[in-house]
């Protein structure tokens, strides 16, 4: 099942028609569709599409030649290796001297890995041949420190050659929910909070089931897809997977704060460690929204980026002992349904964060936001601002079986005082949204004041 993708499928198919030589880079985090995204892209074209391995030098010199051989001359028809990396980017330049060639390199940090003078040789022959050719090269990586390390950062050996570059994140809610078009919207969140927007984890779920029956037998049974999951990303992406492992487990557990981290590890250089796991977008760091210097803020906390670590750390990790001996059933009804609607609130917070988005680049909102995050002092907290130029919207969000009523109002309004400083001279205006709907006495005032907008979950999800 491929779903969306559209706009970058759309910035590929513009690159391709461009009748010049195309250097694109795509990266992002393993499991977010890299792979599937070329794949699509390059249904019906002249392609040489190679996803790399950890194999030695010769062996991916060896694979690639036949992938090269098997587009230029037809499948079977030379089986001859490439001599060199030089002899073999120079076949390729002129395969695409009058015709388009897609040449697909996924997993490029693997091949530089290999053979370490790659991005060199590169470089070299794109600067005298392959950028005077039809070609559009096509980069691709999981590992973002080292994709910005060989190809995009100041210092790298193919610094300034590429025309494009695309992190690609992964699905929003919008798209993420037609993997389980069957849920109840209730469960339809509930299921972004566990799977997220990634792709890989998206596809585990067998929509005829319920959700209920998907997290106990792909995730908490011993033995699926997903129950190893996280060893698995940690093994390939990491040196060191112990100290990441147990930063994660302490984020997991509420240590947010550096200092924090620091003394639940015991870890003095978490700093490099929090800074790799923030490029592999496992993890990110918070500031106030309204904050003029997030880098040099003090006010920063760490949280897991990825829902599905969110999930694992909190029911699996824990639950390991009683998981390995079957009790998955005992573990979902006692430790994960119990708590699955708190555990949701940030996942539904979330969602209506892309909501104000979406609505405010799409016109429909009365300003174009800025920026739309979280606001918290020392004891308080306002789930999101929407902050525009001489606007900004305060939100609550409440995923709750209870209606929002006025109290909830009056607590936004007092909060309203406590970051109006912070905001400037911005004209503020409140929002509140609710799984569960609104109190009458709060649907009257609201429909006296042009101030205040109540959203529900059908309009949140449906708009």
């Amino acid at each position: 099942m491929f779903v969306n993708r559209l706009s970058e499928l759309d910035l590929l198919e513009k690159r391709f028609a461009s009748g010049k030589a195309e250097f694109f880079v795509l990266y992002g985090r393993r499991r977010v569709g890299k792979t599937e995204l070329m794949a699509r892209f390059c249904e019906g074209k002249r392609a040489v599409f190679f996803v790399s391995d950890l194999g030695s030098e010769i062996s991916l010199r060896t694979a690639l030649s036949s992938s090269i051989n098997a587009t230029i001359y037809g499948p079977g028809q030379l089986d001859a290796v490439y001599s060199s990396w030089e002899a073999l980017f120079q076949a390729l330049s002129q395969a695409a001297q009058k015709e388009r060639l897609v040449v697909v390199l996924d997993e490029f940090p693997y091949m530089v890995t290999a053979h370490p003078p790659l991005a060199s040789i590169l470089q070299k022959s794109w600067d005298q041949t392959l950028k005077n050719s039809q070609v559009m090269l096509i980069l691709c990586g999981s590992y973002i420190g080292m994709m910005e390390e060989t190809v995009l950062g100041y210092h790298a050996p193919l610094y300034g050659r590429r025309t494009a570059q695309y992190l690609l994140e992964p699905l929003q809610f919008i798209d993420a929910r037609q993997f389980y078009p069957s849920f109840s919207k209730e469960d339809q969140v509930r299921a972004y909070a566990v799977y997220g927007g990634t792709p890989a984890y998206l596809h585990t779920i067998e929509p005829h089931k319920s959700l209920k029956e998907n997290i106990q037998e792909n995730i908490l049974t011993r033995g699926s897809y997903l129950y190893d999951e996280v060893h698995f990303i940690l093994q390939q992406e990491l040196r060191e997977p112990r100290n990441y492992f147990a930063i994660l487990q302490a984020i997991a557990a509420g240590k947010t704060r550096l200092n924090e981290i620091k003394q639940a590890t015991g870890i003095d250089g978490a700093t490099s460690y929090l800074d790799t796991l923030q490029q592999l977008h496992l993890i990110e760091r918070l500031v106030p929204v309204t904050e003029t210097q997030p880098q040099k803020s003090r006010r920063g906390i760490y949280r897991l980026k990825d829902h599905y670590l969110r999930f694992w750390f909190r029911y699996v990790l824990p639950n390991r002992s009683q998981l390995e001996r079957g009790g998955t059933n005992f573990i979902l009804e006692n430790q994960v349904l119990p708590e699955f609607d708190h555990f949701s609130s940030l996942a539904f917070e979330e969602i209506c964060q892309q909501y104000f988005w979406r609505n405010g680049l799409s016109g429909k909102l009365s300003f174009l936001p800025e920026k739309i995050s979280r606001w918290w002092s020392a004891n308080e907290e306002i789930d999101l601002i929407v902050v525009g130029e001489k606007d900004a919207i305060l939100v609550e969000c409440k995923w709750s079986n209870q209606p929002v009523g006025t109290k909830i109002l009056a607590d936004l309004e007092r909060k309203a005082h406590l970051v109006e400083r912070e905001l400037g001279d911005r004209k503020i205006q409140f929002a509140l949204c609710s799984r569960t709907g609104f109190t009458p006495q709060l649907i009257e005032i609201s429909t006296k004041r042009s101030d205040t907008l109540l959203l529900d979950l059908n309009q949140i999800l449906e708009n």
